[in-house]
């Protein structure tokens, strides 16, 4: 068969080059060695091609002609095959057409090594993929002694194959192309699981999918929404991601690389691709871990959906959530916008008085300079707020306008809202979250308003609406005369997030770890200037003060003598206690030493244990650690062990928990790949299977080659009842005959693939 290869390329070396070039490059190519998963007919078969090459082109006479043809087909193609009839290049096996060269079926692997190390990975897939598919066809026939040598080709081809997939992977990757380079791994892993070979290249194909699939969610979730199918499953990738970690802010590995820190920057630059209704549903299941980040993102696409899509029911749902966060956090500014939007005027006025964000309580206030009270001010900054702050981090809610006077006036959200209790009701609602203590917040770290590029300040010149709805009038407040203070912008903390921002995030989960023992001043700072007013403090008159002081003397002589008698009476309890605690000491050390002049203990004979306190007298295990199989082959107690554990993994994975970390415990490979995605498949339909298994194992064969594998055959009873949205549908039971193939990792035995003989 011909090769897509030429000499100068075999060596690496440039038309023009030397002799001492020539020497030096053959010498460098032969001391270089593939990776050590070859075997030596691969790198032999490599070496004999590099030596030819070299042969040719050490002699004069043959690299003249060579360089003839060469130079033919590099500035005349057509010209090439004159040049070749008067050369006997033929004869040595070079095509003008393509500067090809003619090898043997035993320099075929080494001819595929050469192609990959010079970067020709597609290439090396578009060759050595028909060289698999034969071979795999011989399988099923009698094999010939060609067919036989093939067969031992076949390992180095496979790697070869994979190895180019591997690194046709990572260079899509570099380009950007995070699907095709997912396509290109999974290919290769796929190829690997299915021969089951070389499992330490298997783990680093699977090292790299697990740091692509950031980039791949990305990628789908910003294609256009008519791509359902793919937008499905980069959510699906998403949830995965979120099950290894345990939620956006848990600690858990996904082998993705990114940090707490980095993965909040990952969300946030993620929620710019998904829809109001998607990141409901998201942050709403994410928060139940619970989480406070998932809580309160939860609560922004409640609000924004329960506003776009004049749903009022859902603020209510938002405003719950804010009760919980507001036992540890200061969110009254959310809680008042909450109220304000289910048009609970008053309860948003009070609610906002007891809120520590100094910037948003300026503007409200200033807003508000000719009104009797905040409400103008407050439904400008919600509006302003829904804006700039909430709508533009939902994928459709990003160019709608965000209207409180068409919200309002919908038919829908009027008959909600006159269905609610009335201001007085819910005082007491939020009595409890109102009462909790928050750290002091300080001017500088005022409330950020943000866009997707950088910092957004709202529009002082916007005057308030004239025209507010009646449900949102009320009586004038006691802030009516309050004096604004400066609202300074300069002061406000900016974080770049790969092109977006993350103030309430961010917030949030520094808020958690925070000290909560600060006071509640702005609780209460009205209240007890109301007290003042209400019950002025009388001042004694002069001559009390005189009299007072006139008879403190003799008080103080008094306190002197009381307290003298009560020291005295201190230090003889003191002496008593010394004198029992003396007395005990004394009387237990003399029975003690009768006791044993009369009745002396059994003196032990031998040498005795020596057993000491600090340290146990063997060695014992880690309770979290796993128990460890016997070294050695597989046996058929350790086999039944395993595929018993296979069984119970189905059946927790598969079933109404849908526990599809447990997997990872007991597959790898091509099985884990297949039934993560019947798991995940099965979750997203809402269906569920119960099974009732019986295993008896037939028979275990281990590989003398390598301890590490072993292939099971066993019969399966397996009795399945399948649920649809929590109602029962149908059940079957089956018997099946089931090859198992094993693979031990760090001492444990997993399934790497299995197959269903009858």
């Amino acid at each position: 068969m011909r090769i897509p290869l030429d000499y100068y390329r075999i060596l690496g070396l440039p038309l023009a080059a030397s002799n001492e070039q020539l020497r030096q490059a053959y010498s460098d190519r032969i001391v270089q060695l593939p990776r050590r998963e070859y075997s030596q007919a691969a790198i032999s078969s490599r070496k004999q091609l590099i030596e030819e090459a070299y042969v040719v082109l050490s002699d004069q006479k043959e690299r003249s002609t060579y360089d003839q043809l060469y130079l033919a087909h590099a500035y005349d193609p057509d010209s090439a095959t004159a040049v070749e009839n008067r050369t006997e290049s033929h004869k040595k096996g070079l095509d003008a057409q393509s500067l090809s060269i003619e090898i043997v079926q035993d320099e075929l692997v080494g001819a595929l090594l050469i192609l990959q190390e010079l970067g020709e990975y597609e290439l090396v897939l578009k060759l050595g993929r028909p060289y698999l598919v034969k071979n795999s066809a011989s399988k099923d026939n009698n094999l010939a002694s060609e067919e036989i040598h093939e067969s031992a080709e076949r390992p180095d081809v496979i790697l070869t194959v994979a190895l180019a997939c591997l690194e046709l992977g990572r260079e899509q990757w570099q380009q950007g192309h995070y699907e095709n380079a997912a396509i290109s791994l999974e290919t290769g892993e796929e190829l690997l699981s299915r021969e089951s070979l070389f499992p330490s290249v298997q783990v680093e194909i699977q090292a790299d999918l697990c740091k692509l699939r950031p980039y791949r969610i990305l990628e789908l979730l910003a294609l256009p929404l008519e791509k359902t199918t793919e937008r499905r499953q980069g959510l699906g990738l998403l949830q995965n991601i979120l099950e290894d970690r345990g939620g956006i802010d848990g600690t858990g590995k996904d082998l993705s690389g990114l940090n707490i820190d980095d993965f909040l920057r990952f969300i946030q630059q993620l929620r710019n691709h998904l829809t109001v209704a998607e990141q409901h549903k998201l942050f709403e299941a994410e928060s139940k871990r619970p989480s406070a980040v998932a809580t309160y993102l939860a609560v922004y696409a409640l609000i924004a959906r329960g506003f776009a899509q004049r749903q009022p029911a859902l603020i209510s749902q938002a405003r719950q959530m804010l009760m919980r966060l507001g036992k540890r956090q200061d969110v009254h500014l959310e809680q008042s916008l909450c109220a304000l939007l289910l048009g609970q005027t008053e309860e948003a006025t009070r609610v906002l008085e007891l809120s520590q964000e100094y910037e948003a309580l300026a503007f409200i206030r200033e807003k508000s300079q000719d009104s009797p009270d905040l409400l103008p001010g407050l439904c400008l900054y919600g509006e302003q707020w829904l804006q700039h702050e909430v709508f533009p981090h939902f994928r459709d809610l990003a160019k709608q306008q965000a209207s409180l006077k068409n919200y309002f006036a919908d038919q829908q959200v009027q008959a909600y809202l006159e269905a609610l209790p009335t201001d007085a009701e819910t005082t007491d609602e939020w009595a409890v979250i109102n009462r909790q203590p928050f750290p002091q917040v300080q001017t500088n770290n005022s409330r950020r308003h943000s866009n997707s590029t950088g910092s957004r300040q709202f529009n002082h010149n916007i005057t308030p609406d004239p025209e507010l709805p009646e449900t949102l009038i009320r009586e004038r407040s006691e802030y009516a005369n309050f004096s604004p203070p400066t609202w300074n912008t300069s002061g406000s903390a900016k974080s770049e997030v790969s092109g977006a921002q993350i103030p309430t995030a961010e917030r949030i989960a520094r808020g958690t770890n925070s000290n909560l023992n600060g006071s509640a001043k702005a609780a209460t700072t009205g209240q007890n200037r109301k007290r003042r007013r209400r019950k002025p403090t009388q001042v004694p008159p002069r001559e009390r003060v005189l009299d007072n002081h006139h008879h403190y003397p003799r008080r103080r002589r008094t306190f002197a003598s009381t307290l003298e008698g009560k020291t005295r009476l201190v230090w003889r309890v003191f002496i008593s206690l010394v004198g029992l605690l003396v007395f005990w000491v004394v009387v237990t050390t003399a029975f003690g030493w009768l006791k044993n002049l009369f009745f002396p203990a059994p003196s032990l004979q031998g040498e005795q244990l020596f057993v000491q306190l600090n340290q146990p007298p063997i060695p014992i295990p880690d309770k979290n650690s796993n128990p460890q199989p016997p070294e050695g082959t597989l046996t058929d107690t350790t086999a039944q062990e395993v595929i018993q554990a296979w069984l119970s993994t189905k059946a927790a994975a598969l079933g109404p928990n849908h526990e599809i970390s447990s997997l990872d415990q007991i597959l790898v490979g091509s099985a884990l790949t297949q039934w993560r995605l019947v798991t995940q498949q099965d979750k997203l339909d809402n269906r569920y299977r119960k099974y009732n298994h019986s295993l008896k194992v037939e028979s275990v064969n281990n590989i003398e080659l390598d301890p590490d594998r072993a292939a099971v055959v066993a019969t399966v009873k397996e009795v399945t009842q399948f649920y649809e949205n929590g109602q029962f549908k149908k059940s079957s039971e089956e018997s099946l005959r089931v090859r198992y193939n094993l693979i031990r990792l760090k001492g444990a035995w997993r399934i790497q693939n299995m197959s269903v003989i009858s």
